[in-house]
């Protein structure tokens, strides 16, 4: 099964949004969830949908086993906290923190030393909450090789009927010279929430067969 990132994501009553990111456990190498965002006019919070709820027959986008109102009694994923600078936005036995958005920074300028302005340590975040213990990675989750390059994307997955992950898709180019690239789960060196290290040089990952991108997004 093929998850592709930005896949349209459809249930068997009605189409539910988009395949932002997937969730994964980065012991096991299993995916364990897809996060589906809404794109429809209305503001919806986007879903956190276990794994076992994809139909591995469909043939064409992301098909779910569920309806639409089904889906919409998952966990949202996305949470908003205001924290101080060192500290973690969630502390809960169930819950990690997946991909961060800050807000706003603390912002303090002045020349007059005798202008007194309360300093605000704080920021507001808005950050994805993932099962305790796993990842979570997105479109534009950076891939990088052994030697510290960042070489692309994360483009999507290749999953095996037991939900272990055994390829990454990765995009590679600008524009209408992208390429991608399937790498093999033996050449991942370890899956972090956003980031993708390679067991791979630059120059081992140029030598694995490429295929040019044919996609309208």
């Amino acid at each position: 099964m093929r998850l592709e990132l930005g896949t349209a994501v459809r249930c068997t009553d009605a189409e539910l949004g988009e395949l932002a990111d997937v969730v994964i456990d980065p012991l096991s190498k299993q995916s364990t969830h897809v996060v589906v965002r809404s794109t429809h006019g209305k503001i919806a919070p986007s879903r956190l949908i276990p794994i076992h709820l994809v139909d591995r027959d469909a043939e064409r986008d992301i098909c779910l086993t569920c309806t639409a109102e089904e889906a919409s009694k998952c966990d949202p994923v996305q949470d908003f906290a205001y924290v101080r600078l060192d500290e973690m936005p969630v502390d809960d036995p169930k819950w990690d923190v997946g991909i961060e958005r800050a807000l706003a920074l603390p912002y303090y300028q002045t020349d007059d030393p005798s202008f007194a302005y309360p300093y605000d340590d704080h920021v507001g975040l808005n950050y994805d909450r993932v099962p305790k213990g796993e990842v979570e990675v997105r479109r534009s989750s950076v891939v990088s090789t052994s030697d510290d390059e960042a070489v692309g994307h994360v483009d999507g997955f290749l999953v095996d009927d037991s939900d272990h992950i055994t390829h990454i898709v990765l995009a590679r180019g600008h524009l209408w010279k992208k390429r991608e690239v399937t790498i093999p789960m033996s050449a991942i060196d370890k899956v972090e929430t956003d980031l993708v290290t390679l067991k791979l040089t630059r120059q081992e990952l140029g030598e694995l067969p490429a295929v040019k991108v044919r996609r309208l997004s």
